[in-house]
C-alpha cells in the first residue's frame, strides 16, 4: 500500500468549517486535509442556512447567550465548555470578518442581530439573509486554497484510522483518482466529518452525512458521548426532495408562523413561545399536526412577503422549485434530522481519549448542546473549538516509526442500498420512540453484512444510535421515548469499544 505521510504530522480528515477553520488557525503548522470530495463542495456546512449565535448585539452579553444555551440542552450542557463557547464568539465573529465574510450590517456599519428559537435576544448574524453556510464555506475555503502551509488531498475518503502501540497514527485513505488504497501516517489526527443525517430518510443533510467519523472513532478505540440526541430542524421543506430544503429558523424569527391543514395555528397551544420554542417541542407540534391533520405550513406571507427574495434567496429558490411561491402561499413543512448533539468525546481543547486523535465540529462531543441544540451554536462551536485544538496541538511529536495500515476487507465504495435502512431510522429512532421498535430495529442492523466500506461505517454508526436510544429510559430534549415519558435523573451515555453502553457522570 503506498504511503502518503501528512505534511507537518497533523491529517485533518473533513474539509468542512470545523476542519478549514481549524487547519487555518494551525499556521505556519504545514497541514495535510483529506476530503472525500471536491473543496468547498457538497457538506453540511454549506447547507446551513440560520447563522451564527454570538454576544455581539446592544444590552447582550456572553452570560445571557449561556443562559439560554444552558436552558435548552435539557439538564446536560457542560456549563465550562458552555461558557468557553459563550465568551470566545465574539471574538470569532469579528475573525471571520477579518477573513472576508461578509455579515449583515445596518447602515451605521453594525452587525443586524436576529432571533430564533429558544434564545432570550436577537444575537443571530447572517448572511445575505439565509446564506451564511455557503458564504463562510466560500471564504474558508479561498483561503485555504491560498494558504501555503494547507496541502489538500481532494477525492480521498477516510476507511480506518491507524493505531500504533495505543496511539492513533493516521489513517488507510482511498484515492478515488488513482483507485488504490494510500496510508497517511500523522502524529496528530483531527476528526472534522461532520454529521448523521443522511442515516434518515427526510433529512436538511447531504446523504453523504452518515456518521462514518462516529465509527473511525469508535473502532480506534475512542468514547462517544449522547449519541441517541438527533436534532430534527421543525421546517424541512416538503416538496418531496431527498435530502429535504430547509426553511431556517429566522423565517419564523422574523415572524412566520405555523398553521395544520385547516389553518389553526397550533403551537400558540404547545409552548408560551409558540413557534420560537425550543426546536424539539417544535418538531413534535409540527409531526402532531401532521399526523392529526394530514399537513403542516409554514406561513410567512404577512410576516415577510414580497421581501422573501431578497431577505431568503435561498428560501425562495427552494420554494419555486417545488412549485411553491411563498410571498403567495404557505410553505408545506416537515420534520427533518438537522443535527446530532452527540458525537465522540472530546476535552476543552478537542482532545478525544485516544491518544493522537482530536474532533471538531460536529462529529465531536464537547458538551455545549447538551440534549438539545441551541438555534445556531453549531458554527460557532466549529469554530470557537477549532480554535482551540490548533492552539492545544503540540509543536513537536515524537511520531514513532510509521504504522502497518489495516488492510481492506470489501470493496472501498459508498454504502449502497441505504433506503430501507433510512426509512426504518425515522420510523423507529426517529421524533418519537420506545423499546420494541427501537429492538427491533437494532436486531436488523449487520455492520458486517454490508457489501461495501462506506455501507459498514454508515450501519455502524446506526446502530451505535440505536443502541444509544435504547439504553436511555427517559424522555430528554431530543430524545423522546414514548414507554419512557418521564426525565430521569441528568446523566451521560458513552460508549466504547469492548464495553456496553454505560453512565457519565453529568
Amino acid at each position: 500500500m503506498k504511503a502518503a505521510p501528512a505534511q507537518g504530522g497533523v491529517l485533518i480528515v473533513g474539509a468542512g468549517i470545523a476542519g478549514l477553520y481549524t487547519a487555518l488557525k494551525l499556521a505556519p503548522r504545514p497541514v495535510t486535509i483529506v476530503t472525500a470530495g471536491r473543496l468547498g463542495e457538497g457538506g453540511s456546512s454549506e447547507w446551513a442556512q440560520g447563522g451564527l449565535a454570538a454576544a455581539v448585539g446592544e444590552g447582550d452579553t456572553p452570560e445571557q447567550h449561556l443562559a439560554d444555551t444552558i436552558a435548552a440542552g435539557a439538564g446536560l450542557v457542560d456549563e465550562a465548555a458552555a461558557r468557553i463557547l459563550c465568551e470566545d464568539g465574539p471574538a470569532r465573529i469579528h475573525d471571520l470578518l477579518s477573513l472576508g465574510v461578509p455579515f449583515d450590517t445596518d447602515e451605521a456599519g453594525n452587525l443586524k442581530v436576529g432571533r430564533e428559537a429558544a434564545h432570550g435576544r436577537d444575537r443571530i448574524v447572517h448572511v445575505g439573509g439565509d446564506e451564511a453556510g455557503a458564504t463562510i464555506m466560500r471564504v474558508l475555503t479561498e483561503r485555504a486554497r491560498a494558504a501555503s502551509h494547507i496541502e489538500v488531498r481532494e477525492r480521498h475518503v477516510a476507511e480506518r484510522l491507524i493505531v500504533k502501540d495505543g496511539r492513533v497514527a493516521g489513517a488507510v485513505c482511498w484515492d478515488i483518482e488513482a483507485g488504490e488504497p494510500v496510508s497517511v501516517p500523522s502524529c496528530e489526527t483531527i476528526l472534522a466529518t461532520g454529521g448523521a443525517g443522511g442515516l434518515f430518510a427526510v433529512t436538511t443533510n447531504p446523504l453523504h452525512a452518515q456518521g462514518h467519523g462516529l465509527v473511525l472513532a469508535y473502532e480506534a478505540g475512542a468514547s462517544l458521548r449522547d449519541l441517541e440526541f438527533v436534532q430534527f430542524h421543525p421546517t424541512g421543506i416538503d416538496i418531496g426532495r431527498d435530502p429535504a430544503p430547509l426553511a431556517t429558523e429566522a423565517l419564523r424569527g422574523d415572524g412566520a408562523t405555523l398553521h395544520d391543514a385547516h389553518g389553526r395555528r397550533f403551537m400558540r397551544g404547545l409552548h408560551e413561545d409558540a413557534e420560537l420554542a425550543p426546536r424539539d417541542v417544535v418538531a413534535r407540534g409540527v409531526a402532531g399536526a401532521i399526523k392529526e391533520t394530514g399537513a403542516a405550513f409554514l406561513d410567512a406571507r404577512a410576516a415577510i412577503g414580497a421581501a422573501f427574495p431578497a431577505r431568503f434567496p435561498t428560501v425562495f429558490e427552494a420554494c419555486m422549485a417545488g412549485g411553491v411561491d411563498p410571498r403567495v402561499k404557505p410553505i408545506p413543512v416537515a420534520p427533518a434530522a438537522h443535527y446530532h448533539m452527540g458525537g465522540v468525546l472530546t476535552d476543552l481543547d478537542g482532545r478525544a481519549d485516544v491518544p493522537g486523535l482530536w474532533a471538531v465540529g460536529e462529529v465531536a462531543s464537547t458538551g455545549v448542546h447538551g440534549a438539545n441544540r441551541l438555534a445556531s451554536n453549531s458554527l460557532l462551536e466549529a469554530l470557537v473549538f477549532g480554535a482551540r485544538a490548533a492552539r492545544a496541538m503540540p509543536e513537536t511529536v515524537r511520531c514513532g516509526a510509521p504504522a502497518d495500515p489495516p488492510g481492506f476487507t470489501r470493496p472501498s465504495k459508498p454504502a449502497t442500498d441505504m433506503a430501507e435502512l433510512r426509512r426504518a431510522m425515522s420510523r423507529d429512532c426517529g421524533l418519537l420512540r420506545e423499546a420494541g421498535s427501537l429492538g427491533a430495529l437494532l436486531a436488523g442492523i449487520d455492520p458486517e453484512a454490508a457489501q461495501t466500506v462506506g455501507g459498514r461505517l454508515a450501519r455502524g454508526a446506526a446502530k451505535l444510535i440505536v443502541e444509544a436510544a435504547l439504553s436511555r429510559e427517559e424522555s430528554r430534549g431530543a430524545h423522546q421515548r414514548t414507554d419512557f415519558p418521564e426525565v430521569a435523573p441528568p446523566r451521560h451515555s458513552l460508549a466504547r469499544r469492548g464495553g456496553t453502553m454505560g453512565d457519565g457522570a453529568v
